[in-house]
Formats: C-alpha cells, sequence, structure tokens
C-alpha cells in the first residue's frame, strides 16, 4: 500500500537521524571515559581509538533499540499530530493494523540487534580485556616514561627519570622507590642504563645513594654507592585467571550453564527480545491527543524505555544470585511486558474506554 511504504520512508529517515545523534553522543561520552581510563594507566594511549571503536561497537545494540524506539513514537506521534491517523483510522482501519508495516521496516534492525547482541558483543567486549591485559602485563621498563612518575606492574615500585636522557638504553637522574614485606628503599643515582643478565632484566646505577627503612626496625640506613644493580623482572605478568563473563562467546555460556553463565546469556536473549517488544510498546504508547503537545507522550514513553531496560538489567542480577531462573525471568518479564503492550494495543485498537465498558455493562443489565 502507498501508505504503508510512506509510513516506512518516514521511519528510516527518523531512525538514521535518530541513529547518528544517539551514535554521535555515546562517542564523545565513551572517548571522554577512555581517556580517562588512559590517564589512570588501565589503557594504552595509543590504543585509545580502538578502545573507544570496541565499546561503542559493544553498545550498538542498545543504541539501535533506543533509535527504533524513538523514531516509531516521533513518527506516529507526528501522525497524530498532523490528523493523518485520524484519516487512517476513518478509512476503517485500526492503529493494530499499523504493526504489519513497523514490522515489515523493524525486522532487519531486529535481526541485527539478535546478531551483535549473541555474536559481537562478547567478541568486543574480549577485544577491549585482550587490549587491558596486554597494557597491564606490560614489563616495568615498558611503563618507565621520561619525566613521570611511573608504578611497576605489582604496584610496589615507583620510577623516576629525567626528561633529558641520551638513548631508550640511558638515562639520567634516576630516581626508584620500593616497598617489600615491611621495608621501604628509596635509591637515586646520577644515571643508569638499562642491562640483561641471563634472563632477568637490570638497572645499572652510577653514582647514587640508597636509604632503606623497615617498619620493625627503628633508624635509617644510609649507603652510597659508585655501581648498583636494581633487578627489574624478566618475563611479563601471566594473564589473569579470571575471565570476565560478558567476554565469554554465547556457545561457551550454553556449554557451560552456571549461574553467572546463564544471566548472562538471559541478558544478551533478552536484549533481542526486548527490542521487539520495544516496537510493540511504541506502537501501543504512540497515541497522543492532537490538540495536546506530544512531548509528554514521548516522555513517557522514555520513562517505560529506561524501566524496562533497568528492569533487564536488574533481572541479570537476580538469576545470578538464585531469586529467579533464566527462564522464568524470560517468561515473566519479556513475556509480560509483551502481553501488556498487545492488552493496550488491543484498547486503542478497539477504541475501548471505562465508560464505554460501564455502558456496556448496563445495557447489559
Amino acid at each position: 500500500m502507498l501508505f504503508h511504504s510512506s509510513v516506512r520512508r518516514e521511519l528510516a529517515r527518523s531512525f538514521g537521524a535518530t541513529l547518528v545523534v544517539l551514535a554521535t553522543v555515546v562517542m564523545t561520552i565513551m572517548l571522554i571515559r577512555v581517556l580517562g581510563q588512559a590517564s589512570r594507566g588501565s589503557v594504552n594511549p595509543s590504543d585509545v581509538l580502538m578502545v573507544m571503536g570496541f565499546t561503542v561497537l559493544s553498545q550498538l545494540p542498545t543504541i539501535l533499540a533506543l533509535s527504533l524506539f524513538i523514531c516509531i513514537v516521533g513518527t506516529l506521534s507526528r501522525m497524530y499530530r498532523d490528523s493523518e491517523m485520524v484519516i487512517w483510522m476513518s478509512a476503517g482501519r485500526g492503529l493494530g493494523a499499523l504493526l504489519a508495516p513497523l514490522l515489515r521496516f523493524s525486522w532487519p534492525i531486529l535481526a541485527a540487534i539478535a546478531v551483535l547482541s549473541l555474536g559481537v558483543w562478547p567478541w568486543a567486549n574480549a577485544r577491549i580485556q585482550d587490549m587491558k591485559d596486554r597494557y597491564e602485563r606490560r614489563g616495568d621498563i615498558e611503563r618507565i616514561a621520561p619525566g613521570q612518575f611511573q608504578e611497576s606492574a605489582r604496584g610496589n615500585r615507583v620510577f623516576f627519570i629525567d626528561k633529558e636522557t641520551p638513548d631508550a638504553s640511558t638515562a639520567n637522574n634516576v630516581f626508584i622507590t620500593a616497598s617489600d614485606r615491611g621495608q621501604d628503599v628509596v635509591t637515586s643515582a646520577r644515571s643508569g642504563r638499562l642491562a640483561t643478565i641471563g634472563e632477568d632484566r637490570f638497572a645499572i646505577l652510577n653514582d647514587g645513594q640508597r636509604l632503606e627503612s623497615s617498619a620493625n626496625k627503628p633508624g635509617l640506613k644510609i649507603s652510597d654507592f659508585r655501581e648498583f644493580g636494581n633487578r627489574l623482572g624478566s618475563a611479563a605478568q601471566t594473564a589473569q585467571d579470571e575471565i570476565p563473563v560478558r567476554t565469554i562467546s554465547t556457545p561457551q555460556l550454553l556449554m557451560n550453564p552456571t549461574a553467572v553463565n546463564q544471566a548472562e546469556f538471559g541478558w544478551r536473549v533478552g536484549l533481542a527480545l526486548a527490542a521487539f517488544n520495544f516496537v510493540v510498546m511504541a506502537l501501543a504508547l504512540s497515541s497522543v491527543n492532537p490538540r495536546a503537545g506530544r512531548s509528554g507522550n514521548l516522555a513517557f514513553a522514555l520513562f517505560a524505555f529506561i524501566l524496562y531496560y533497568n528492569m533487564l538489567n536488574l533481572g541479570q542480577s537476580w538469576v545470578v544470585t538464585g531469586k529467579v531462573s533464566m527462564a522464568a525471568l524470560l517468561v515473566l518479564l519479556h513475556g509480560g511486558v509483551l502481553a501488556a503492550c498487545l492488552v493496550l494495543l488491543l484498547k486503542r485498537h478497539l477504541q475501548w474506554s471505562w465508560r464505554s465498558l460501564l455502558g456496556v455493562r448496563r445495557a447489559a443489565a
């Protein structure tokens, strides 16, 4: 039908504009967050753009779902305001007849959300975690930056070298402070160089001073040296044994059905189901009075979206703690929301009201 094609074209324009705006906002927020992580030493500064890109890619299912919801509510609200819905309903077509063109427009987006939530979400999170782990496992030598105080991989030593260094293997005005087993050691030297002895790496310091203090023994031990070797370490730290659940692929979650894995799997599947429910919810909540403004209806629709999305995250924590099973959560939450939206849509499709229902009951009486 011509009306259906015009509705789909308007939905496509509105969806594209909304997606660009939301993606820009999310990218700005993620860039600020990743820059903060880079300043704290959690992310390699050279990987900021890659981490931001993978982060936005992992958040893309939510962005697509919200963009689809806003474009449907905004388009149908405009149709009510411009009295186009009056013409549609006067032709004998109710509000429920718009569900077919909406689903015809939305099914590629819904399929993309399902693929992103089940496949791309863990892959993008795994890439982010891998870059963070690689940066955390770098050796103490790679952590040293001229003119900056840098903490070691274990967090028990702090290094500082002067900005004016002859080359990458030598340094001037070296400062090292270490704390281990209740003993604090502060070492300063006029110059230093890197050396490899066997499989270990050492910082060979020249013309310096060493101050040792212990929490169990009073006093301070001061010693001068002409040459002193400080072991920096050998191989990089090993990877973390605990793998974040958000980085585990969906087939692995199914093969290891623990409470945490089931909660994560239920969240991923629930995000795809919620995207479908948002289409029905947007159609049911889009009815507005043409004489009144549409901002109140749009605010209520966004509040319903936020409430539903927060319930999705809350349900994940309930599955982890064992308060509810994954299957019960999927049926009660998503099935309940779908049933409520269908009842509201049927009410507005048939134009039910309390006055009409009471009138029918009085007539029957």
